[in-house]
């Protein structure tokens, strides 16, 4: 009782101070509107961002130009792009400056609005990244926002994929530059593998402004991103495990944990797999290759389901990710698991190549000294930004009111009766000629639904991860009058429908319709993706609709035991009419929170590994800065020298790392704790280093002599590999293996390194330093 009443206090509080800035940032915002600078000419306006500038650089604190700044950019916005900022979209650039999480709806202007604190934060000259979701994005922001940059003297470069040197020098280099974050990450991999200063292409970082942040910043930020040398066929004998694999059968031969999250053998299992295989004991220490790859390949065949995990496209297995429903460009599954996969397919395997450098889109963004970002859904996981970020949720109000329409959920008793009620529904909006946007689980469903459909008579657009690059053109004509657009969750971000098209006689019939009718076949782990999708419908005042659809067989209902709740009536029953439950309507909603619960903690708990590797990546990579730059003299010989071989000993020890972390969880199993082990065993092999390198460098120096010939130096393999790659690892089946729901464990090892951490990485640091060259 007191603790809800502590609760409902704290919670009065949070809104009291919410409600209080809210008010400064109107307060501001009108001051900024009063500034009417429609009477100044072009010349005059140009002439006042050079005194900002001059400013700023001179060392004007920028909250005292913010003012004088924004009314700039108010007025050089309606000149060139005919567009002047609401007043929502000012408050939205204020604390987006003040760096915070800022939630705007769908619809409401976040590109126009983050070109205010980009502006402010890139006057004093050192740089703002815009970070987007895809390249598609960084290429039209750039591009749409370019003009009022460009018209006040800054310059605006949207960075691309597959773009030389060269070019990308003089992207990083721009005032703003529009960029995606997985390839600010990789050419930061890239730098710091650079054996010449020359050849690195970022500067020091300042300050970012993150679109669609719960995505990068949450979703992706446990991503590990990899460089490594030239990627060759990994020779593992994948087809035979995954033969081995396909004649094991579920209950008899392996089991699935209760969320279905791992797979494991039985004791009947491990027998058939000792037989097929023709080995002993399949758990003893000699037979611990065999035993990994056997359960890469019935992961792989058990769990891993096509046209919902992967497809299968141009004799690739491509990964498919599960928030948006895209196919993950260039991501890798984490170890053998990707060879097994393509193994269960008949594809031969090209992942390998020694890892040279990795860097998780977290530990990316916390290079930048000032971040803020911005999407249409944070609040419901406003403590998990504050946690990790230390960033506040500042929800904006609309400009105009939302007056969409969200209908509670459908819940059915079996899925072929949701299916055919789907089928029904849909059929009957069509026939008004009102547009509907349907949000499928998987490619395999949008799929059937689409073929049900056509059956009837209903003709609609497919939009999933096998027709991606169509994404543009399908999403534009989505809210056409009589429009029906069968979609993964990839329509669900990114996205802005319009009615009618733009059409403005369209659109005030579709208006008169309803608006755009969105329509979910099954509710997400995560709240914050049902409302991603909600939100395609009521942009700016639009009219509009949404209902979810779902059944008592859907995987979040059996996997999360929601049907424990069911009474046992509806268990066995078959109906074509939905439950009229609220119990069972409310269960769903509370089951999502519990869920990302539990991913607040796995993400915690992957943290407790990764950090420790990265203070040790910054403590030898500091080091590695000096030599490359100068700042620690030396001949060029020593210089290449001790550069060779610190990525040497450096991609070992990430070597090394990968190889314990794989079998730490067993420490548990002795009553030690895992992170323990870890942290310990990693701390003495990264302490071995600088003896390491100072070993090698002084033989390598002996044999070159006072040669600072570079010839000499390719002749004895002081280069740069041949060629590199860059990939992700995809990180979520290891995140889902890690924690249970009522696990406490890393609660408790959280709050002892939360303490230490501040004593222990200084400590880290010395005793690297302390060993350093001697």
């Amino acid at each position: 009782m007191r603790m809800n009443i502590a609760f409902k206090l704290m919670q009065k509080v949070k809104e009291r101070d919410a409600l209080h800035k809210l008010k400064g940032y109107r307060d501001k915002a009108e001051t900024i509107n009063k500034r009417d600078l429609r009477e100044w000419n072009d010349d005059r306006l140009k002439a006042e961002s050079m005194r900002l500038q001059s400013e700023a650089k001179a060392g004007t604190p920028l909250d005292k130009l913010l003012i004088d700044a924004y009314a700039l950019i108010c007025e050089a916005a309606q000149r060139t792009l005919g567009m002047r900022p609401y007043e929502v979209q000012i408050m939205a650039a204020i604390a987006l400056h003040e760096g915070n999480l800022v939630e705007m709806q769908t619809g409401e202007g976040k590109t126009l609005a983050a070109v205010m604190p980009a502006y402010l934060n890139a006057i004093m000259g050192k740089g703002v990244h815009i970070l987007t979701f895809n390249d598609y994005l960084a290429n039209r922001d750039a591009e749409w926002m370019g003009p009022i940059y460009r018209f006040l003297g800054l310059s605006v470069v949207a960075l691309q994929a597959g773009m030389s040197l060269a070019e990308k020098k003089q992207a990083y280099s721009a005032d703003i530059t529009y960029v995606t974050a997985k390839e600010a990450g990789f050419d930061y991999l890239r730098d710091s593998i650079a054996l010449i200063a020359g050849d690195t292409v970022h500067r020091d970082f300042h300050y970012v402004v993150v679109d669609e942040a719960d995505s990068l910043l949450l979703d992706e930020a446990r991503v590990p991103l990899v460089i490594a040398g030239e990627a060759a066929p990994t020779g593992h004998d994948g087809t035979r495990f995954a033969d081995v694999a396909k004649q094991l059968h579920h209950e008899e031969h392996f089991v699935f944990d209760e969320f279905k999250r791992n797979v494991y053998l039985t004791e009947t299992g491990s027998e058939k797999v000792e037989s097929l295989l023709h080995c002993d004991n399949l758990y003893e220490s000699h037979n611990s290759h065999l035993l990994s790859s056997i359960n890469c390949a019935l992961h792989a065949d058990a769990l891993l389901k096509r046209d919902i995990d992967y497809i299968v496209r141009d004799g690739k297995v491509e990964l498919i990710d599960e928030y948006t429903g895209r196919v993950a460009e260039n991501r890798l599954l984490p170890d053998g698991l990707q060879s097994a996969l393509e193994a269960k397919e008949g594809i031969i395997s090209n992942a390998g190549g020694q890892v040279l450098g990795t860097i998780t889109l977290q530990h990316l963004l916390s290079l930048y000294p000032k971040i803020s970002g911005m999407t249409a859904t944070a609040q419901a996981s406003a403590i998990d930004f504050e946690d990790i970020y230390s960033l506040q949720v500042v929800q904006i109000p609309p400009n105009r009111p939302c007056i969409r329409i969200d209908h509670p959920h459908k819940i059915y008793t079996d899925k072929e009766a949701k299916l055919k009620a789907l089928v029904d529904e849909i059929a009957s909006v069509h026939a008004t000629g009102r547009p509907i946007l349907i949000g499928t689980s998987s490619v395999e469903e949008s799929g059937v639904l689409a073929e049900c459909l056509q059956q009837i008579g209903v003709n609609c657009h497919v939009l999933n991860a096998k027709n991606d690059s169509k994404e543009a053109e399908i999403i534009a004509r989505a809210g056409e009058i009589g429009a029906v657009t069968v979609s993964t969750n990839m329509a669900g971000r990114g996205v802005d429908i319009r009615l009618g098209s733009g059409d403005a006689k369209q659109a005030d019939v579709v208006a008169k319709l309803g608006g755009l009718y969105v329509i979910g076949t099954l509710v997400n782990e995560s709240v914050r993706i049902d409302d991603q999708l909600r939100g395609r419908a009521g942009r700016q005042g639009d009219p509009g609709a949404s209902r979810f659809f779902v059944t008592l067989e859907d995987d979040l209902i059996l996997r999360f035991g929601i049907d424990k709740a069911i009474p046992s009536s509806y268990k066995k029953l078959k109906q074509d009419e939905p439950l009229d439950e609220a119990l069972l309507r409310n269960k769903i909603v509370h089951i999502q929170h519990v869920i990302m619960g539990q991913n607040f903690h796995i993400r915690k708990e992957l943290n407790y590994y990764s950090d420790m590797v990265e203070d040790q990546r910054r403590i030898l990579f500091q080091d590695r800065f000096a030599i490359l730059t100068g700042e620690t003299p030396m001949s060029p010989s020593e210089q290449r020298v001790r550069l060779f071989y610190i990525d040497k000993f450096w991609a070992e020890h990430l070597s090394y790392v990968s190889y314990i972390r794989e079998g730490i969880h067993l420490e548990g199993l002795a009553s030690r704790s895992p992170i323990d082990e870890f942290h310990k065993r990693i701390i003495q092999e990264f302490e071995q280093i600088p003896a390491k390198i100072e070993e090698e460098t002084s033989i390598m120096m002996e044999i070159l002599g006072d040669s600072n010939n570079p010839s000499e130096w390719e002749r004895l393999g002081l280069k740069s590999p041949s060629s590199t790659w860059t990939y992700i690892i995809n990180d979520q089946y290891a995140q889902k293996a890690l924690l249970a729901p009522d696990a406490v464990g890393p609660d408790i090892i959280g709050a002892i390194t939360l303490v230490l951490k501040p004593v222990f990485k200084p400590v880290l640091s010395w005793l690297f330093r302390a060993h350093r060259w001697r």
